[in-house]
């Protein structure tokens, strides 16, 4: 090639390069611009358009350190985003780029982002990846500070003290690395070290104003508490709010280890606990220091806060709270606080004495938990050198009666010899069987009697239960052993006692039972001479009095007796008016009889005896001679009242009448209706052999045939052997031969099941069976007897069955039993019987408005006696709490209250608790409750309802640890009454609840039904 060839080519080559050199220049020019415009994006914190254009640059540039900027960037853009899977983007940008400049910045940059922002955590991580090598020595203090700083935020104290440690000579980040590593040592209780640091950090640094609230802290914890106290108070001016509680509790709590109680009060309350709530501690601290100022109200607002205490400052607070109870006369109160500081064993000194004066305070005011002979016995046991002793064995002694429950004082007798002796025995076993009795339990009541008795070691308690014994008898009707009962405590002439005063009256009732009635008479004369001031008694004694000396025929005694009771204006005053009358007849003076009986139909409308006297008028008329005034009283009777037993009798006898008056058709009317209104009476049978001989007499023998073949009761050709059959039975009957009556009754209805004497028959059946306490055996027989119309044995009948239908429970039978006896009965003590019975029938069934109807007849009778009024105002108020009507309900318990004994009375003033709660008389349904498990302790259930009570009106009354105590007491001590123990954990989850937003020491129940 020539030189001048080579020259051109060489010089196309040269331009070739030339222009290709000039278009990549432009290019890269280009790309350069839109890169620091992204760069420029993405300092002005417009990461989503710095990222979108750093993404074209990275497509459209081949250049690699560009391409691995723009990843950087990229990623770092991501990050601030937050975008889905930023971090794998700078991870892989460290990959990908491993001889970028930017790599060794990378990971700092994410971690100093996330620690800018406040992302400890996720910067932590970053500063893991990224180490500390290649870093110059003020990025090596920056990556220090901040990892330490992440690890202390994340209270990773021991790694965050590494790092720190390693800068405390730092210019830039030695006060602050002293200051975390103080704090750390301050956490960790360790206050020399946190001291040491805490004096490095410059007084200029504005960590040093954080520091005197932890110089405080500090000191107060040391023990050093007038230097705590001088710190924080220096501090408070500046103090934030959180600080500001934090430095009154310091103080306070400083005064207070210093005794100085009167002076931490004020700092004290200024204190608003963590998180807005005290815990048990603080509450006890600032309830002692009030307790020493002997400000027991406010020392008291503050001890019973303390809830779910279990440790040595609630053991010492209740029983500190015990002691302001006692001097602000709240014994019920301190028992509780007593009993609760007794039942823990962190400090013995204050247990001791604390069960000291928990046993005196159960003596004292009776003890809703556990017999107070019980606690007496238990305290002495476990204290046996107590110097106390004489004492308590006093208190015990005397507890076993005053305690009144007597159950669980017999049961401790039986079982502890050395605290116990036959005296005492011989008077708790004597009151157990008073309490028996009071509640018609006569049976167990006679046991303890006999208990009583066979310790022999009190005359006066020997009288005393021989006397009750033998009432325990009369009222289960063994005359004989009653009897000698009451002759024994005569004979011991124990003058002082209640029984004396009423010992003439109960012997004059026995021999009366006995029909021994001369020496009746002259002990009922006793009785009324030398208790006139006893008018209930004296009015019945002239009653029986006077009925004494009519069955002996000294009818003008009778008189003057009855005419005593009718001028007391008492109970049965009608029943003495009937009686005078008829006493005029057997005197001779029918006039004055006949006089009476007209007064007594007209003074006494609404007497049961009225049909009696008004059949007694008609007779008297007759046998004067009188016969249409007879006629008429009869007719009279009859009309006004169609049930009465009389009524078959006067029907008999205005046919007599009539026939001997030569009537015959008006006799045989009469006749006729009383056989068919009164089948298989006597009254009937008596009308058939009447109506024959006017049949004969009329010559109508084929009618008189006729009819009595349709009258299943008269079997005329077997008159005389069922005559003998029936009497053989009733002869054995008479006797008390039950058995061989029993099968001679039984013999006779096999025989005549409609005989003349069929219903006789059956109503001894069913009689001597009830003898034998085979009472359903007795049921088909009484039910023969009510079949058939009115007739002497009815009433009998009728109270009989009602008895064995009500003794099975059998409610919905015994009703219309009853309500035939209420109807029909003769003898007003049946129609108490029935309407009091129907009145507890019904509620039993649920049918609240017929028991109050009943109720309310019964009360409407000024005859009855209290125990029977109780009965009646407590099943109306049961029925108005069941029908939600309580103001009805509480005006009965009122009435309950004034007249009812036992468990009954128990009742009634739960119920008094329970309506005094509802009406906030929180106080005073208090003191019922205290009276209930005090005066009534051997009612358990009703203790515990009434304890409940007590829980509600203290939380009422702002004693949170009364409330939650008395509830958690009665969970644990009346597990027999799951249902009381329900509402008690219902309440309890309650107000455990409430607390537990305002004391950090409650944990609130977590328990189902619980509100």
């Amino acid at each position: 090639m020539s030189k001048k060839n080579l020259q051109f080519l060489l010089c196309v080559v040269l331009l070739s390069f030339q222009l290709l050199q000039a278009q990549k220049t432009k290019v890269y020019t280009h790309d350069l611009k839109e890169y620091n415009e992204a760069l420029h994006l993405y300092n002005s914190k417009q990461y989503q358009a710095s990222q979108a254009l750093f993404d074209k640059v990275k497509g459209a540039t081949s250049d690699y350190e560009t391409k691995a900027n723009c990843a950087y960037y990229i990623a770092n853009c991501a990050v601030r985003l937050n975008q889905l899977g930023a971090d794998n983007m700078m991870e892989e940008f460290v990959k990908k780029y491993p001889t970028s400049t930017k790599r060794n910045s990378a990971f700092i940059d994410v971690a100093d982002y996330y620690f800018e922002n406040g992302k400890y955590a996720r910067a932590l991580t970053w500063y893991n990846k990224s180490g500390e090598t290649n870093l110059t020595n003020a990025q090596r203090e920056d990556y220090n500070f901040k990892k330490g700083y992440a690890y202390f935020t994340a209270k990773s104290y021991d790694q965050a003290k590494t790092y720190f440690q390693k800068l405390l000579d730092s210019p830039k980040y030695g006060s602050q690395a002293k200051y975390y590593t103080g704090y750390i040592a301050y956490q960790e209780d360790n206050y020399k070290e946190a001291n040491e640091y805490f004096e490095g950090v410059s007084e200029e640094d504005e960590y040093n104003e954080k520091l005197s609230y932890f110089k405080a802290d500090m000191n107060f914890k040391l023990g050093n508490f007038q230097k705590a106290i001088e710190l924080s108070k220096k501090e408070l001016p500046n103090a934030d709010r959180k600080e500001l509680s934090e430095l009154n509790k310091i103080i306070g709590e400083s005064y207070f280890n210093l005794k100085e109680y009167k002076e931490a009060i004020p700092y004290l309350t200024e204190y608003k606990g963590k998180k807005g709530k005290w815990n048990n501690t603080d509450f006890y601290q600032l309830g002692y220091a009030y307790y020493q100022q002997k400000d027991y109200e406010n020392a008291i607002k503050q001890f019973n806060k303390i809830v779910d205490g279990s440790n040595f400052v609630a053991q010492n607070a209740y029983y500190h709270l015990g002691e302001c109870y006692l001097n602000t006369d709240k014994k019920q109160e301190a028992l509780n606080a007593f009993r609760n500081a007794f039942q823990m064993d962190f400090d013995l000194k204050i247990q001791e004495d604390a069960g000291l004066n928990y046993a005196r305070l159960s003596y004292e005011i009776g003890n809703p938990y556990e017999s107070v002979p019980s606690v007496l016995t238990s305290y002495l046991k476990k204290y046996p050198e107590t110097e106390h002793q004489g004492e308590l064995e006093e208190l015990l002694v005397s507890s076993y009666i005053t305690s009144k429950d007597y159950e669980a004082a017999l049961n401790l007798l039986e079982a502890s010899k050395k605290y116990s002796d036959k005296a005492t025995y011989q008077k708790v076993a004597f009151y157990r069987a008073i309490e028996l009795f009071n509640d018609s339990k006569y049976q167990e009541a006679l046991e303890f009697f006999e208990k009583s008795l066979k310790e022999n070691e009190s005359e006066e308690y020997i009288a005393r239960a021989t006397f009750w014994k033998a009432e325990t008898n009369y009222l289960l009707d063994n005359y004989d052993t009653a009897l000698q009962g009451f002759q024994t405590f005569a004979n011991a002439n124990m003058t002082d006692t209640d029984e004396a005063k009423t010992i003439d009256y109960n012997l004059a009732y026995t021999y009366f039972k006995q029909k021994e009635y001369a020496k009746a008479i002259a002990s009922f004369e006793k009785f009324i001479r030398t208790q006139e001031d006893d008018t209930d008694r004296v009015n019945d004694s002239y009653l029986r009095l006077g009925d004494s000396h009519f069955v002996t025929s000294d009818y003008d005694n009778a008189i003057k007796a009855y005419d005593k009771a009718i001028a007391l204006k008492g109970v049965d005053e009608d029943y003495a008016y009937f009686q005078k009358a008829i006493s005029y007849g057997f005197t001779g003076k029918t006039n004055t009889k006949i006089a009476e009986l007209e007064k007594f139909t007209k003074k006494y409308t609404n007497s049961s005896l009225r049909d009696d006297a008004l059949y007694e008028l008609g007779n008297t008329y007759i046998n004067d001679g009188n016969t249409a005034k007879g006629l008429n009283a009869y007719e009279k009777m009859i009309t006004e009242y169609p049930k009465s037993s009389y009524v078959p009798k006067a029907m008999l006898k205005q046919g007599l009448i009539n026939y001997n008056d030569g009537k015959n058709q008006v006799a045989l009317t009469k006749f006729r209706s009383v056989v068919a209104k009164f089948p298989n009476t006597e009254e009937a049978i008596q009308a058939v052999a009447t109506a024959k001989l006017i049949y004969i007499e009329l010559g109508q023998v084929e009618t008189y045939a006729n009819w009595v073949e349709n009258l299943d009761f008269v079997e005329v050709s077997d008159a005389e052997l069922d005559k003998a059959t029936y009497e053989s039975a009733e002869k054995q009957f008479f006797q008390n031969n039950t058995d061989k009556a029993i099968e001679g009754f039984k013999k006779y209805l096999q025989q005549f099941p409609n005989g003349i004497n069929a219903v006789k028959a059956n109503f001894y059946l069913a009689q001597s069976y009830f003898s034998k306490g085979e009472n359903q055996k007795t049921v088909p027989h009484y039910e023969y007897v009510l079949q058939n119309e009115r007739n002497e044995y009815t009433e009998q009948a009728l109270a009989r069955l009602s008895q064995v239908f009500l003794e099975a429970n059998n409610y919905a039978k015994a009703i219309p039993v009853l309500k035939r006896l209420e109807e029909s009965a003769d003898f007003p003590q049946n129609i108490t019987f029935a309407q009091s019975n129907l009145m507890k029938s019904n509620y039993e069934l649920n049918n609240y408005t017929e028991t109050v109807t009943y109720a309310e007849k019964v009360l409407a009778n000024d005859k009855i006696d209290d125990r029977i009024k109780s009965d009646a105002h407590v099943f109306i108020a049961r029925s108005a709490i069941a029908t939600n009507d309580e103001a009805k309900a509480k005006v009965a318990y009122q009435e309950v209250q004034k007249i009812a004994t036992g468990k009954l009375a128990a009742e009634a003033l739960y119920y008094d608790a329970y309506f005094k709660n509802k009406e906030k008389k929180y106080d005073e349904s208090n003191e019922v409750v205290q009276k209930l498990v005090k005066d009534y302790a051997s009612y358990k259930q009703f203790a515990a309802k009434g304890l409940i009570i007590m829980a509600k009106n203290f939380y009422a009354l702002e004693d949170s640890f009364q409330a939650t105590y008395i509830l958690e007491s009665v969970i644990k001590n009346f597990t027999k009454y799951p249902e009381e123990v329900a509402e008690a954990e219902k309440v309890l989850t309650r107000i455990k609840t409430e607390e537990a937003k305002r004391n950090s020491s409650v944990n609130p129940v977590d328990q189902e039904g619980g509100n």
